[in-house]
């Protein structure tokens, strides 16, 4: 495998919108960097708290309800950012649409501006023709509030170029996060019921 240059990511993976020099001049930057594309975090948060279920809650990937976080939209808000509580997490989205090609591999990390705070980005990585908005995971490592600013950077995707096309790519299984259009909670496929004999 081979990481994509500046100019391969510009060529050959789809992101919009696609900023083609990195924006910085004050922002946390985003945009193509040298072997990377830096994304942003949207404007729709899922806040982890414990307040509303009465402090008994327990985070199961099974059986995920609404009573575990707070929504907040800063577009429906006169500030540009959320406050994720101590020792909390957030879940959000991505500003950019992503599809990437059959021979290629994203991985996600953290921005160093953010991870130097003590905030911690963690994204699976996308497979072979997955496409969507991508959903962060956010983690407020620190025993003090954090601050993470609507549209602008968060996290860095790197695109790796395998040295021959995969069999089965995310398309072809019919990945059940394909095509989100944004945040997406976690979701567990149910098994297929057996027809009786």
């Amino acid at each position: 495998m081979a990481v994509l240059s500046d100019q391969q990511i510009v060529d050959d993976i789809r992101i919009e919108p696609l900023h083609q020099e990195q924006c910085a001049e004050g922002v946390v930057s985003f945009g193509v960097s040298s072997y990377g594309y830096d994304v942003r975090v949207g404007t729709r948060f899922k806040i982890f708290t414990n307040t509303t279920s009465g402090g008994v809650a327990v985070v199961d990937p099974k059986q995920f309800t609404d009573d575990l976080f707070l929504t907040v939209d800063t577009d429906d808000t006169d500030v540009d950012y959320v406050i994720i509580p101590p020792n909390s997490f957030a879940l959000a989205e991505t500003v950019e649409w992503i599809e990437v090609p059959r021979d290629v591999l994203a991985i996600c990390v953290g921005k160093s501006t953010y991870a130097r705070c003590g905030l911690v980005v963690n994204v699976t990585p996308l497979e072979p023709e997955w496409r969507g908005k991508v959903t962060l995971e956010i983690s407020n490592t620190t025993p003090l509030p954090a601050k993470v600013y609507a549209n602008e950077g968060i996290a860095q995707m790197i695109f790796l170029r395998a040295d021959s096309v995969c069999n089965t790519s995310y398309a072809d299984r019919r990945g059940k996060y394909q095509d989100q259009e944004g945040l997406t909670l976690p979701c567990v496929l149910t098994p297929a019921k057996t027809p009786p004999q």
